[in-house]
């Protein structure tokens, strides 16, 4: 049985803001006055995944979310490992002790320690695969939330490129295209006001 499966997916979360600057970007009928084959005019900036990651709220909270999950679902097949480890000792002793009264015996409970195996296996299969599709469910909230507050965020700023950087993915980039604290500040109060009707709804609700 594999261990320690349930290691957190957070670099997924990156390729999600990747995917942010990969979309096909939308090209205007005429280049805009200034712009030329060297760059000159372009207005560029960018935003630290780093940052993001750890001071988005939103980030935050799921990665809690799936922390949690992670070691629950760890605990349960470690608990239920152990307990198909146990009845596989068992089963050994008794065969090597000529503990079976009879050939039969013996094989009815080899056969019920495989179907201990094999639920074993589809459990882990089933908790893997909850914890991906929460997950996926992340990243995709994250690009949601990304792409809809730059597209009000740029109506007023109206940056020609707007890059993630991650490690050193871009070599060198001077402190004035950094916007990320602009992008965290404004991701925040977004959520915050989402989260806050979320909460009144559900007392509404409760009324």
């Amino acid at each position: 049985m594999k261990k320690n499966i349930f290691g957190m997916m957070a670099v997924a979360a990156i390729a999600a803001l990747a995917s942010c600057n990969n979309a096909s970007p939308k090209m205007d009928d005429q280049p805009a006055a200034g712009d030329s084959a060297s760059g000159a005019g372009l207005k560029i900036a960018y935003v630290e995944v780093d940052s993001l990651m750890t001071q988005y709220e939103y980030c935050k909270d799921f990665t809690l979310v799936l922390q949690k999950k992670s070691n629950n679902a760890r605990n349960t097949l470690n608990q239920k490992g152990q307990q198909l480890q146990n009845a596989m000792n068992n089963f050994q002793q008794k065969l090597n002790n000529n503990g079976f009264t009879s050939r039969e015996q013996a094989e009815s409970q080899q056969a019920a320690i495989q179907r201990q195996q094999n639920d074993l296996q589809q459990l882990q299969a089933r908790l893997e695969n909850e914890l991906a599709n929460e997950t996926a469910t992340y990243n995709e909230g994250l690009r949601d939330s990304l792409q809809h507050f730059l597209a009000k965020y740029n109506k007023d700023k109206k940056y020609d490129l707007i890059l993630t950087k991650q490690g050193d993915n871009i070599l060198y980039a001077a402190k004035r295209f950094d916007i990320t604290a602009d992008i965290i500040n404004g991701l925040n109060k977004a959520y915050k006001s989402t989260f806050n009707k979320t909460e009144e709804k559900k007392e509404e609700k409760k009324k």
